[in-house]
């Protein structure tokens, strides 16, 4: 266990950041498997701005890497192309 102040305190930083991010990349899962269920062009036209953004968001905390939200994004967009 760690015996400073200072390590004491980042320990309890990285479980509540580990937490959150958890919980983030699990909704983002999610909000993806319920966009490629939908069947409803309109409804998965209004998804896909949220799970993009969610995405982004991921990416940018380093929670997934880059180039995967890029591909992601790209195949659901694609997705939702393919229903109109």
């Amino acid at each position: 266990m760690a015996n400073h102040k200072s390590a004491l305190k980042r320990v309890r930083q990285s479980a509540t950041r580990n937490e959150r991010n958890r919980y983030q990349h699990k909704t983002t899962r999610n909000a993806v498997r319920k966009l490629r269920s939908l069947s409803d062009a309109k409804e998965a036209t209004k998804l896909l701005p949220e799970v993009n953004s969610m995405l982004d968001k991921l990416a940018k905390r380093n929670i997934i890497h880059a180039n995967k939200a890029a591909n992601l994004k790209s195949s659901l967009q694609r997705h939702v192309n393919g229903m109109k």
